[in-house]
Formats: structure tokens, sequence, C-alpha cells
């Protein structure tokens, strides 16, 4: 794996003071794709106010979760455009959605280095005066994961408690143990493996990082067409088949709250 970049707890760049402004990165990242990383940053952003950017350049993405259908003209994509100039990008904004940063397919060949990712998130950060800023990664450790994880307060990683995915997880925990972890079981099934989770408990209580309440596999949201996000919905107006997993985004989002201001 290639080096990973130097933690960083800030831009200290040349911007004027800010005051009352800490804004948290909060960095959604897997070692493996498949394990439900978009959702649960497109719903995170959301429900804490953040702008979501999304370092995705394959199908499947947050953007494409947002409704847009085509990417940005590449001469005109504000993403690309931003880390070539290092000026902030401008967000989308729509009813019921993350504000959004969209990706684009030119992405992977247009990243500076991981080391100017991780500057230009947290000077992104401090420049959009926002509580949050949620980014969505590509996963794997390339570049964009490499450059996103560094800024971070808090690493989420969701976990699938399967074989493969936890072989990804287990090398990951090594990898990144001095990063803010925060592991999330996701798209647990009503009666998990028992091997698979006796694992996942042995793997994270060996490596000293904390897990996240679970969310639950909602078959019902692999089908999910629509652009708004699950956790939109006012408490007093959630339809009853989505109430599950809207609560259970509800307490992850907490959960990572707290871990940003620790």
């Amino acid at each position: 794996m290639a080096e990973l970049p130097p933690r960083i707890n800030g831009w200290s760049g040349t911007l004027p003071p800010v005051e009352h402004i800490d804004p948290k990165i909060v960095t959604v990242w897997a070692p493996k794709g498949g394990v439900g990383k978009t959702t649960i940053a497109y719903e995170l952003a959301y429900m804490l106010g953040g702008t979501l950017i999304d370092l995705e350049w394959d199908d499947g993405s947050a953007s494409v979760q947002w409704g847009l259908k085509e990417p940005e003209p590449a001469d005109r994509a504000r993403l690309i455009r931003g880390f070539r100039t290092g000026g902030a990008p401008r967000p989308m904004r729509a009813e019921r959605r993350p504000d959004l940063i969209p990706g684009h397919p030119d992405l992977e060949d247009e990243l500076p280095s991981a080391e100017r990712v991780a500057e230009l998130i947290a000077k992104w950060a401090v420049e959009w005066d926002r509580p949050y800023v949620v980014v969505d990664t590509h996963p794997g450790s390339g570049k964009a994961g490499r450059g996103a994880v560094a800024p971070a307060h808090v690493v989420v990683v969701p976990a699938v408690l399967k074989t493969k995915e936890l072989n990804a997880l287990a090398t990951a925990l090594r990898e990144y143990r001095d990063y803010p972890l925060l592991i999330v079981p996701n798209m647990v099934a009503p009666v998990p493996p028992a091997r698979e989770l006796d694992r996942f408990r042995t793997m994270v209580r060996d490596a000293g990082v904390p897990v996240a309440p679970p969310i639950s596999q909602h078959v019902w949201w692999a089908r999910r067409m629509i652009p708004s996000a699950v956790s939109s919905h006012p408490e007093h107006l959630v339809p009853a088949k989505v109430y599950g997993a809207w609560n259970e985004l509800q307490r992850v989002a907490e959960e990572v709250r707290k871990r940003a201001a620790a």
C-alpha cells in the first residue's frame, strides 16, 4: 500500500481567521466496495447538515443517487476545477438532499497527490462555513481514499459480516490504526452468521476501535429510486416501512457527532 499522508487537524493556510467555525470532516471510507459506503455518506451528510464531496468516478456514486443523470462537462466540472485551481467548488442544492459537490468520470485521472487532496478538503471545509463536510471516497487505498482520511475527524468504515469483506477490514484495521476510525456494522441480517459475527467482535476488540450502532439489512433500500434522503422525513411523518432504517441512521449520526466533537 502507498504511504498514507500525515494526519491534518485543520487547514493552516492564508485565509483570515473566522470566528465560531470549527468544521468537522467526516470521511466515509471502505477498503472494499459493496458495503453500503455511499448510502451511509449520503444520509450522514443530510443529517449533519454538511456538504457532501463525491470522490467517486464509477456508477453507483452519490451523484447518481442525488439525481444527476449526466456528469458535468469536463471543462466545467466543479470538483475537477477545484482540484486544478484550489478554489472551493460551489455545492449543488435541492430539497431533502444533501448539498453536493458531484464526482466525475474523469476524476481518477485529474486527482492531485493524496497530500494535496487532504489539504484542499481541509481548506474547503473552512471556506464553506458549514459545521460538517462529509466525503464519500472511492474504495481502497488510492489517492482519493488516502487523501480523504488524512484530514478527517472521524473515518466511518461500513462493515459487512461476510468473509471477503472481513478480510479486507482486518487489513484496514492494521494499516489505518492511527486514524480516528468508527466501524458501522451495515446490512446486518436478522440472524447474523455466528462465525463472522464472532470474528468481527474479535477484530474490533483487538484493534481497540469503536463500533457504532448497526444498520440492518433493509431489502427495500436496494430498490429505492427517489433521490431524497431516507433521513429527510420529519420524525412524525416517517412512513412505517422506513422507520427502522430512519431510526438506525439517527443513532449512527449521533455517534458520529459525539466522535467528531471528542
